[in-house]
């Protein structure tokens, strides 16, 4: 999973800031906006240039200082940079109509609401231990590459399908107990009393079906 809450890699004991390492660390986010945001008439690697560029600028501008977690910040520079790109092909085209509404840049408000919940997501997963944590990244694509099935997953764990989807089970059960789950759940407005009781009782009937199959 790439670190998409953590600051740029930064210059350290007068070092100037190494941006081809920062750009390798944080390229995760532009591969991250591309699958979910699309690139309209551009190819996936000219998305990919675009973004690139985009991250660039926000490794160079990122000032910490401002409170905005970096996340955030290379999200807004990466989407107008690839906004700009499609932009610009469909004016080669002359498809002035055919730029998608979604890439038209939110209120500032909603883009730090976004930022925080991807940071928020990335922290909760961070705190998985390490074999539910590459399971769950591995299965639903958080990392920089698509989601893998359940065989490709255990392939790699040298475990069956079956115990993949138990420690899938595992893991999501960890995530949605309100104990770790709540700052994420305020975030994403899923904290009330009802959802939480919701939540235990889940993971109360999977241990119920796991003794009985016992």
């Amino acid at each position: 999973m790439h670190n998409c809450n953590r600051k740029p890699l930064s210059a350290q004991a007068g070092k100037p800031l190494d941006i081809e390492a920062a750009m390798a660390h944080h390229e995760g986010l532009v591969h991250t906006f591309i699958r979910r945001q699309g690139g309209g008439a551009l190819s996936y690697e000219e998305a990919l240039q675009a973004g690139r560029i985009g991250l660039w600028r926000a490794i160079r501008g990122y000032d910490p200082g401002r409170g905005t977690a970096f996340s955030t910040y290379a999200w807004v520079a990466i989407c107008r940079h690839i906004h700009k790109a499609v932009k610009e092909v469909n004016r080669e085209l002359g498809e002035w109509s055919e730029v998608p509404s979604s890439w038209y840049a939110p209120d500032p408000d909603e883009w730090v609401l976004q930022g925080q919940i991807l940071d928020g997501l990335s922290d909760l997963v961070g705190q998985l231990p390490a074999r539910l944590r590459r399971v769950i990244v591995d299965r639903y694509g958080l990392g920089d590459n698509a989601p893998q099935t359940l065989k490709q997953v255990g392939k790699e764990l040298g475990v069956c399908k079956e115990r993949v989807r138990q420690l899938q089970q595992d893991g999501l059960a960890w995530l949605r107990h309100p104990a770790h789950s709540w700052r994420l759940r305020r975030l994403l407005g899923k904290n009330t009393a009802t959802e939480y009781r919701q939540a235990l009782a889940q993971n109360a009937a999977l241990r119920r079906s796991r003794r009985r199959r016992k």
